[in-house]
This record gives C-alpha cells, structure tokens and sequence, in this order.
C-alpha cells in the first residue's frame, strides 16, 4: 500500500509541474516531453540543423542531477553496465524515430491526453500494441543480458556529460544553438524548469515510473503498481488543464500534434516495441543512466543520435502529418527490430543448450566415477 501511495503521488506532482511549465512557456500539452526535449538538445549542440527545435532543455539536466542525487542519498548508485552496449545504442536509436513519428514520448501522451489531443489515444493503443509484440521475444528468451558491476568512474561519466551540457547552457558560447521560433523557443524560465526537473527526477528514482514497463508488467503479471503512476499523472494534468482553460477536446488543430492515426499508432508502436526489449521507456533508460548504468547512458545516447537523424534526414512528422520518408523509417525500423529480437533469442537458446549439454556430460562423469 505505501508503494502504491509513493507512485500516485509521484505521478500526480509530475502532472502538476508538467501544467505549471505550461502555464510559465512550455509548449502546451508538452509539460515533459523526453523524447522531444533529447531532441531540441540535440539541436542546441548543433547535431541537427531545424531552426525551431534547437535548445538545451533544462527539465531533462534537471531530471538526471535529481535522480542522481536520490540514487546517491539512498546508496543506490551503482556502477553498471557491459551488456549489449551496440544493440542498446539500436533499439534507442530505432525507438526515437518512431517517437518523433507520433511526436512524443509515452509521458507526452499522456499529458496529450490530459489536454484533450484525441490523437494521443491512437499512440497509447499503439504503444500497448507494441509493448504487446515484445512479449513473446521476452518468453522465448530475449535478453541483452545482465548488466555486470563496472569500474565506479565509468558511472560518472554520464553525470560529468550532462553538468557540461548544463554549463554550456548557462556560459551560452556562440556554438549552441537556441530557436526563436518554433516550438524550442517555447519554454519556461530556467530556474523554474530545473527545479521541475530535479523534483520529477528524484520521484522517478524513487518510484521507478515507467509507462512501458507498466503496460508490460499489467499484461505478464496482472501488476498495476507502475500505471497507478501514469493515472495520477493523466488526472491531475486533466484537471489543470481544465482550471486553466487549456483543455481542447477534438483530433483537429491540436498543439505539437497530427491527426494521421495510423502513423500515431504505428510509430509508438515501434517505440513501445523498442522500450520493452529494453527494459523500460526513454524516462526509465534516462533516470537509470542517472543511477550509474552505462548500459542505460548509452541508450539516451542512442536517443539523442535517433533524434538529430530524424531531423536531418527529414524523417520526423510535423504538424502537416507524417513525410514518406519517416513511414519508410518506421517500417524499416520495425524489421530491423525483429531481426534483432529473433537473432538474440536464437543466441540465447545456443547459449543455454551448450550449458545444459555441459551439465549433463557432467552429471555422466560424475555418475561414472
């Protein structure tokens, strides 16, 4: 039961400060957004060239100094990491595409939700579907196997990356790149949105939330415990939006947003696809890297090169809907997938058939001495 209480409140403090960074300038419905915000990073340090997507969001800096120092003060800061490392950098890579399709990741549907953008049900059916395609890889065997203790330096790696990112903002030297249009000049004052970041950082470390981890643990074990979080955050952030007068039902004319359903569904598909073979959403993988796993750090790291790829390539979706060349990309990304999960599985069967074989050469020699 006080887990229970730890998660709702949790989720109900991030629904409210996601309201608060509205009303202050964020976009609207876009309170957090991990994926679009690992994307107008990736264009403040000049990895992408769109001129309306381009700052050093401080929410996400926020979020990983909280959770950090969460992880530090509950002696839960682990050095980690060793698994899969290339296959991790992929799936984020891959998962970011299919994110910047639906324009969001499973937080920013929510809160879509919460705004009264019909089209976020189109992502959500679509990351439960695709949570649901990675169930049967994870019953065959799927795994990129266990994160190994590493050398403690390696898990302050991450950390020292994001204090840079964070003085660079701050020092503003001519090579970052801040819009002045578009949706990264939308944004709440610093101070604010640092402060919003930290709070929702230590609560994620404190209460593992993770919407795709919660569909996947509601579907294998009947657990609730982690969409309790996502209710509360969906119910205050509907009742803010409501108090503020920012709620605007319909699939039409909604903010950051496009009304073409199938490519909603199909690109938070991939990502919900990509978040289970991984072991949780883009929020997850950011909050663990926070706690010293590098296996997490390289996948925000595989986020972030997915994010400046979309962009350059033209493969994100707009408001004016989804370009050829991202339904390509998600198609393709759904087959690459695939052929990683079946390829894995079929390695990891090997692996436990030549144990199993050894075992029982064992048992004989045993028996025979």
């Amino acid at each position: 039961m006080k887990q229970k209480w730890t998660i709702i409140i949790a989720g109900a403090i991030t629904g409210l400060m996601a309201i608060l960074l509205v009303k202050y300038g964020n976009p609207a419905n876009m309170g957090y957004c991990i994926a679009c915000f690992l994307r107008d990073i990736s264009g403040g340090l000049g990895l992408q060239k769109v001129a309306t997507v381009q700052y050093i969001r401080p929410e996400i800096i926020g979020m990983v100094l909280g959770a950090f120092g969460a992880a530090v003060a509950t002696r839960e800061f682990k050095s980690l990491g060793g698994s899969s490392a290339l296959t991790r950098f992929l799936l984020g890579f891959i998962a970011m595409i299919g994110m910047l399709v639906f324009l969001g990741c499973p937080l920013r549907a929510i809160l879509r939700l919460a705004g009264g953008d019909l089209n976020a049900l189109w992502g959500i059916a679509g990351l439960i579907a695709g949570v649901g395609l990675g169930l049967p890889f994870l019953r065959k065997g799927f795994s990129l196997g266990r994160a190994m203790p590493q050398n403690k330096s390696n898990g302050y790696v991450f950390i020292g990356m994001v204090i840079t990112v964070f003085i660079l903002l701050l020092a503003k030297p001519a090579y970052i790149i801040f819009s002045t249009e578009g949706p990264a000049s939308m944004r709440a004052p610093l101070a604010l949105a640092l402060m919003a970041g930290v709070i929702v950082g230590v609560l994620a470390q404190r209460s593992r939330l993770c919407l795709a981890g919660g569909i996947r643990d509601f579907i294998l074990f009947r657990d609730s415990y982690l969409l309790y979080g996502f209710a509360a955050i969906l119910i205050v952030a509907l009742i803010g939006n409501l108090t503020m007068g920012t709620f605007k039902l319909g699939f039409e004319g909604q903010p950051i947003a496009h009304s073409d359903g199938p490519w909603n569904f199909l690109g938070m598909a991939l990502a919900g696809l990509c978040a289970v073979l991984l072991g949780g959403c883009p929020l997850r993988q950011l909050i663990s890297a926070s706690e010293g796993n590098t296996d997490s750090a390289v996948t925000v790291l595989g986020l972030i090169a997915g994010a400046a790829f979309a962009h350059n390539f033209g493969l994100a979706a707009s408001a004016k809907g989804v370009p050829a060349a991202g339904q390509t990309a998600v198609l393709i990304g759904f087959a690459a997938v695939f052929v990683i999960a079946f390829f894995v599985c079929k390695a990891n069967l090997s692996v436990r058939g030549v144990k199993a074989d050894a075992g029982s050469q064992g048992r004989e020699r045993a028996s025979l001495s």
